[in-house]
């Protein structure tokens, strides 16, 4: 066999050991949370987990304060960052001149290398107290800052993601849309978005899977009250959410106590409910590649 061929036969099987052991290192940490989750099954009825209150020094671990406090403030980023995100992704592809992009990309994508702790750190010095003034809360440690926060920190991630998509896009699209009639904003709107439909979606699923596994950020900012949000204005009150209790509790827990055995149930929610929208996400990628394949069939 010739050095290229053994060259090329090594980079496949590196390829493919990648491939695999990141599927393996996936079901090895499904493995462990479900062996670390179990006795907290077996210890804590379903009605005490489906609980109101979470308050473990009494013996209550009631979940739902956890799982509502992390989906208003995740809610409420998604609402922020996707639109935003996406009108921005477009401005960088479609309108911006050349030498704009290639300043505005950059910069767009350092702004996900900046640390989640130091943006935490910023918004209770910064926008915490801004919040407080323009709102009147008591407090501005609330999800509404947590949505602030996390709304900025998932931009970078749906901008840079959606613009590739957008750029993707061949240049005949628009030529044709354009030798038809049809405006600048009407060939971005009904031709250049629908072709980049798949890879906008991902970059969407991105940035809401960014939001939804954030910890530091909104550990700091949101106030780490365990209570249900039952009304459009407790999103200006203190929530708190699932990644903030596993993060401020799992080292000083007891190990092999309830306690410690919850927190690992609080994980693999987690874990199952971010299964949950990237399938759902690859479902509706993988049904528009297909309905585009029949298209052009």
């Amino acid at each position: 066999m010739k050095k290229s061929s053994w060259w090329e036969f090594g980079i496949e099987r590196a390829v493919q050991l990648a491939g695999v052991s990141a599927i393996v290192f996936v079901i090895l940490i499904l493995l462990f949370l479900i062996r670390e989750s179990v006795p907290g099954f077996a210890d804590v009825s379903p009605g005490e987990l489906l609980g109101e209150r979470w308050y473990p020094t009494e013996g209550r671990y009631g979940l739902l304060p956890l799982i509502a406090g992390s989906l208003l403030v995740v809610l409420g980023a998604a609402v922020m960052a996707l639109p935003l995100g996406l009108a921005t992704a477009i401005f960088v592809a479609e309108v911006s001149p050349r030498w704009a992009r290639e300043v505005l990309k950059p910069l767009i994508e350092v702004l996900a290398g900046i640390p989640s702790v130091v943006l935490g750190f910023i918004g209770m010095l910064v926008l915490a107290p801004s919040v407080r003034i323009l709102t009147g809360a008591p407090t501005g440690l609330t999800a509404f800052t947590g949505s602030l926060l996390l709304a900025l920190m998932a931009l970078p991630t749906i901008v840079s993601v959606a613009e590739d998509a957008i750029d993707a896009v061949p240049k005949s699209y628009r030529d044709g849309a354009l030798a038809l009639g049809a405006t600048r904003w009407q060939t971005t709107w009904r031709v250049v978005l629908p072709a980049a439909r798949s890879g906008i979606l991902t970059a969407m699923m991105l940035g809401i899977g960014r939001a939804i596994g954030e910890t530091m950020t909104v550990m700091m900012v949101t106030g780490n009250a365990a209570r249900i949000p039952k009304r459009i204005g407790d999103l200006f009150y203190p929530v708190r959410t699932m990644t903030a209790t596993i993060a401020a509790e799992m080292g000083e827990v007891a190990q092999a106590s309830t306690h410690y055995h919850v927190l690992f149930v609080i994980g693999i929610s987690l874990f199952l409910i971010s299964f949950l929208i990237n399938l759902a996400a690859a479902i509706v990628v993988f049904r528009q590649a297909r309905r585009s394949e029949r298209v052009l069939s």
